[in-house]
């Protein structure tokens, strides 16, 4: 009876944990062990979202100590279902500069990234977003071509909720 009670407060704590009602999407697409690739886009089709809320959009990474980096540079593409393509080009610190990781984990590190801001789905359909890294090395012009230490790109949406 006892081992059945363990199962049961087990498989009771993960449905709570995972029902978590922050947030609307959170996709994850691992990399290869060999590193993520410069020429690999990590692609999120988003679903049709109420367009009379608001979100707030993340980027999530998570990095291991293989990660020889402090910095990130990331190239997004937010694709409108009407065509229309946002562009940018995004930096964010991975480390402190004593070298101690930003993000939470132990052998995993993960970094919530802002995106957008107060952000609102307007158009019908289905909105696209593209991550690559632009990751070069100081004083090189080529990108490294396979960013080793990376194991996982992820979109996260939450909704937006303004303060009193």
């Amino acid at each position: 009876m006892s081992r059945s009670l363990v199962f049961l407060g087990g498989m009771l704590s993960i449905l709570l944990s995972s029902c978590n009602n922050d947030f609307v999407f959170d996709r994850y697409i691992s990399q290869p062990e060999l590193g993520w690739h410069k020429d690999s886009i990590a692609s999120f089709n988003i679903p049709t979202l109420d367009s009379l809320k608001s979100f707030n959009l993340f980027m999530n990474v998570r990095n291991d100590n293989t990660y020889k980096y402090s910095n990130l540079f990331l190239i997004t593409s937010l694709e409108y279902p009407n065509g229309k393509k946002e562009v940018d080009t995004l930096e964010y610190e991975m480390a402190y500069p004593n070298g101690e990781w930003i993000g939470t984990g132990g052998h995993l590190i993960e970094n919530k990234l802002w995106f957008k801001e107060n952000f609102s789905f307007k158009e019908k359909g289905i909105y696209k977003i593209n991550i690559s890294h632009a990751m070069r090395e100081n004083g090189k012009e080529k990108g490294v071509e396979f960013l080793r230490g990376i194991n996982d790109i992820g979109f996260r949406i939450e909704e937006f909720v303004s303060e009193p």
